[in-house]
């Protein structure tokens, strides 16, 4: 198993140069209005607390030059009372605050996780394939995580520490405006300092939670792929991959712990300075008898008091940085929308007429009626996304009709295109130029609930949900009972689901591990047919089943195909036979139609697919 060191562009690898902080986390602001009116009352809470301990020192003041210089000892019990009261009061504001924040921030996290798994849901499968399911596990979790955190403790302490240290500047300079200007001149490094340190910190913050998403993904291939590991004795390969992952995600972490600690040593080295210097002048000048001693009491404990506002500052830059990073990466996520059906086809009117390539390929003399009825492809072409423009597309100008009612086998070899093609159909993914239809019905025009509802497929690698087996299989449609679910199992031979410890109310496990290859192909190909779709698309129902079964399967499948419009990808003859007609796909473009006899008379591909053969260097269709 590869494992990705670096995450691609697609997954936010790389920190934006000149993001804003502020414009990312302002983005929070639609989960957090249902909420503002308890955010807003905690943070007024906790500045009028940390007001309270600003009105401390003043309380001193009047004790020292007042009741302690006059010998007053019921002046000193008030003034102890007055200042228990004040410590009371607010530990009682800043539990109040948590309590206002705990609950309504912890559904806010909920919502933007409900948002996130919607979404991802809704996006098309091409998107899928280029995100590592590490990085949007990471999104989903870790960086949720820090984005309640920062709205509970960081956002709060921003303001209520930054009001605080204005208020404190404010009592400091009324009361002796000289010292106060020693303490307010380290303001001005300690600005150039945070706003250095803000352009740096953002890039490795991104980095490290790019790279854990990185971490992530290779845990979860290796828990997944456990088998292969063991089976191939991989294990100590996987363990030297995921230890190099560790180690750089650990080099990046001790990055921005250095980063932080530089700025907090000198965050905190300023201040003590500039209230050493204020102490040193100050003493001298209550010796000079130009200063109270109780104004400079004061002076000191406002000082100490706006210690841990501004030696905060560090800790809160860098967890706001981090809970930006986590807000770009999430909104990464959201920012991709689906195209629309204008942005998904090219200039230029689709490619129509006869339903083949050439003679062979065209279907007007196997009977033209009923053109707009059944499941048609009118000049279909498909690329991926990211594919080099010099690349041809992986179809070119496909036509097919698929009559009602009717089974289309469709044969190729392999790479020639054909679960690409068979993914076109209930959008996983999005044609390029051309169109489908649906009973003439272009597939674009439908809304995506109703065009699945009329399509049911089955894939060739089948995959289960931690369910029971039965949800797996009343998953192919919502309005289907117990009867629906007997009839589907006994089609696609899925009986042994009764012998099982709770029958189909067992749960089969994590993509279904418990159960066989071919059992698990089995509930799948039950979960197509559960609804009685409209029209069917099979893509090799029935690789990973041995003959007996195949054989079974067969024969009650031909009753639902003769119920339905199907299209079911091939590549033994026994499945073919199951078709009224097979379609050959040929490097992107449909070379022949017709029956299998036809087919096996006129085109030596098709012969060479259906014996086995490998198709000779130069070989086409007639």
């Amino acid at each position: 198993m590869a494992v990705t060191s670096e995450p691609s562009a697609q997954e936010g690898g790389a920190a934006p140069r000149h993001r804003s902080a502020t414009r990312s986390l302002l983005r929070l602001w639609p989960y957090v209005r249902p909420v503002r009116v308890r955010l807003f009352g905690a943070a007024g809470v906790a500045v009028v607390a940390s007001c309270l301990g600003l009105v401390i020192p003043l309380v001193l003041k009047w004790m020292v030059d007042g009741p302690v210089a006059h010998r007053d000892p019921g002046g000193v019990w008030l003034g102890g009372a007055l200042l228990l009261a004040l410590g009371t009061a607010e530990a009682g504001l800043f539990g109040l605050r948590r309590w206002l924040v705990g609950r309504p921030l912890a559904s806010v996290e909920a919502a933007m996780r409900a948002d996130l798994y919607r979404h991802l849901q809704r996006l098309p499968v091409s998107f899928h394939d280029r995100w590592a399911s590490g990085q949007l596990l990471s999104r989903a979790t870790t960086d949720l995580m820090l984005l309640r955190m920062f709205l509970a403790f960081p956002l709060t302490f921003l303001v209520v520490n930054g009001v605080t240290i204005l208020a404190g500047f404010a009592i400091l300079l009324s009361q002796e405006w000289t010292l106060g200007l020693v303490l307010v001149i380290p303001a001005v490094p300690l600005v150039i300092l945070c706003s250095l340190f803000e352009t740096r910190y953002a890039t490795v913050a991104r980095t490290v939670q790019d790279q854990t998403g990185d971490l992530t993904t290779v845990v979860e291939e290796g828990v997944l792929g456990v088998r292969i590991v063991k089976g191939f004795g991989r294990h100590r390969s996987q363990a030297r991959a995921f230890r190099v992952l560790s180690e750089r995600v650990r080099s990046t972490e001790l990055h921005k712990a250095r980063l932080l600690a530089t700025l907090w040593a000198l965050i905190m080295t300023l201040p003590e300075l500039a209230i050493g210097a204020a102490l040193v002048l100050g003493t001298m000048r209550v010796a000079d008898g130009e200063l109270s001693a109780g104004t400079l009491v004061a002076f000191l404990s406002t000082a100490l008091t706006l210690r841990w506002p501004v030696e905060s500052l560090g800790f809160l830059l860098a967890m706001s940085q981090d809970a930006a990073t986590a807000t770009d990466r999430y909104f990464d996520v959201m920012d991709a929308e689906p195209a629309t059906a204008a942005d998904r086809r090219l200039a230029g009117s689709p490619r129509r007429g006869e339903d083949g390539e050439g003679g062979e390929g065209g279907e007007g003399g196997e009977g033209g009626q009923d053109r707009e009825g059944g499941l048609r492809f009118e000049g279909v072409e498909f690329a991926y996304a990211d594919a080099p423009p010099e690349e041809p597309p992986v179809l070119r100008g496909v036509d097919l009709h698929i009559r009602p009612g009717e089974t289309m086998a469709l044969v190729g070899a392999t790479g020639s295109g054909k679960t690409t093609l068979t993914a076109l159909v209930p959008r996983l993914q999005e044609i390029t130029r051309g169109r489908i239809t649906l009973d003439g019905r272009d597939i674009t025009a439908l809304p995506r609930e109703e065009l699945r509802s009329l399509v049911a497929v089955a894939f060739e690698e089948p995959t289960l949900f931690s369910a029971t087996a039965g949800e797996n299989v009343l998953m192919g449609a919502g309005d289907a009972g117990r009867e629906e679910l007997l009839r589907a199992l006994k089609v696609a031979q899925a009986d042994f689901v009764h012998a099982l410890p709770q029958g189909t109310d067992t749960e089969v496990g994590e993509q279904g591990l418990s159960l066989s290859g071919g059992q698990r192909q089995r509930l799948a190909l039950a979960r197509a047919v559960v609804g009685s779709p409209r029209f069917l698309v099979l893509d090799d129902p029935l690789s990973a089943l041995d003959v007996h079964t195949e054989a079974l399967v067969e024969a009650a499948l031909r009753q639902v195909l003769a119920a339905t419009t199907a299209l079911v990808v091939a590549h033994r003859p026994s499945t073919v036979l199951l078709a009224d007609r097979v379609a050959l796909l040929s490097e992107g473009r449909i070379t022949a139609v017709g029956t299998h006899q036809r087919l096996l008379r006129e085109s030596a591909e098709y012969r060479a697919l259906m014996s086995g053969q490998e198709r000779e260097e130069g070989e086409s269709g007639p």
